[in-house]
């Protein structure tokens, strides 16, 4: 196999090779957002043939295991190969699916918000099987996961949370998972145990830093302090540490209440704020070009991404790219790097059919 080809790695070493030349040159930090943005896509690149390096090296590994295997014809070697093989192919995957994130925020954190939609009190509990299912996530990727604000249910669950996933290319994985997400199984909650049908959202914004130009006009802010709510220790509730700040002109509303310094929430809040104002004007030029206004849906029946079903038999679907299996508890323990792939598949090749000459 001609891995170096296949993944452009000679290309990739001369745009590294670019990158590090214009780092050293003379005012390289006079544009101070300009510097950190050619120092990012310079991290992001030398990360990934270094990843290439350590996948070619597995591979390399599993190829003498199994020839050794062969010549010996040693039971035990043979299952060491094959043990080898599946974690290289598992390995491969993850490695492959990184090359389809080229966009132009993938590489950033990502601040993500549940909510619970149809379905009440199993709402709220579904909600909160999600939150577990993505810090899991996080979790096996190495990621960082942190809560900022939580809203428990009112009998159980989660009514909403935000966390944000900090690692690398954070947000290009989590973008995969926004939409709404079902759930059918027989509810604790339902006396007569009968099956019942909920619904929460997802929502995935790319975390901006300060290299990304986005004033945002003081006079157009309303900041409020309260007390934070939900688990967190003998500090909650006991000072108004939490913040949450209302853009007046959009009616965007952001909280966040995990640490226990005022200043800090709301130095987090509004990263949350410029993050969620310039995705605001994003889709607003999209718009504009297109002629068309985005379409808002319901948390409930017709509007899924995503069905799980925990009954009357176990599968879980995707409803974008038909991806699905029958798996549900390896889903729910984090296991969602099959709908991640999918989704990103889906994405590259309507991508290269739409750069394709039209007859």
């Amino acid at each position: 196999m001609k891995w170096g080809i296949h993944f452009d790695i000679a290309g990739l070493a001369g745009k590294i090779t670019e990158l590090e030349a214009a780092s050293a040159e003379p005012g390289f930090w006079e544009d101070m957002g300009a510097g950190q943005k050619v120092l990012q896509e310079l991290k992001f690149l030398q990360n990934r043939v270094a990843d290439f390096n350590r996948i070619k090296s597995e591979y390399e590994d599993v190829m003498t295991l199994i020839e050794i295997a062969q010549e010996e014809e040693d039971e035990d070697a043979a299952r060491e190969s094959a043990e080898a093989a599946r974690a290289f192919a598992d390995n491969f995957e993850v490695f492959g699916t990184a090359a389809l994130l080229s966009g132009e925020y993938d590489g950033n954190n990502a601040i993500v918000t549940l909510h619970s939609g149809a379905g009440g009190t199993e709402a709220c509990d579904w909600t909160e099987m999600l939150l577990r299912m993505y810090s899991r996530w996080a979790e096996k990727r190495g990621c960082g996961f942190e809560i900022l604000d939580y809203l428990e249910g009112e009998e159980a669950g989660v009514k909403s949370v935000t966390f944000l996933v900090s690692g690398q290319n954070a947000f290009g994985y989590m973008k995969c998972e926004k939409g709404i997400h079902r759930l059918v199984r027989i509810s604790p909650f339902n006396a007569a145990g009968k099956r019942q049908t909920s619904f929460a959202s997802c929502d995935v914004m790319p975390e901006l830093d300060d290299s990304v130009k986005f004033e945002i006009d003081p006079e157009d802010l309303r900041i409020d302090t309260y007390r934070s709510s939900g688990a967190g220790g003998q500090h909650v509730n006991k000072t108004e540490s939490a913040i949450r700040i209302t853009h007046i002109p959009t009616g965007i509303v952001v909280q966040c209440q995990n640490e226990r310094s005022q200043h800090k929430n709301k130095d987090q809040a509004m990263r949350m704020l410029r993050s969620k104002l310039y995705k605001v004007k994003q889709d607003e030029q999209l718009e504009k070009l297109q002629g068309i206004r985005g379409e808002v849906k319901d948390i409930g029946w017709g509007s899924q991404i995503r069905s799980y079903v925990f009954h009357p038999y176990s599968m879980v679907k995707d409803h974008r790219t038909n991806a699905e299996t029958g798996n549900v508890q390896s889903v729910m323990d984090g296991n969602v790097d099959i709908f991640m792939s999918a989704y990103l598949q889906s994405l590259a090749n309507r991508t290269f059919q739409s750069q394709q000459p039209q007859n």
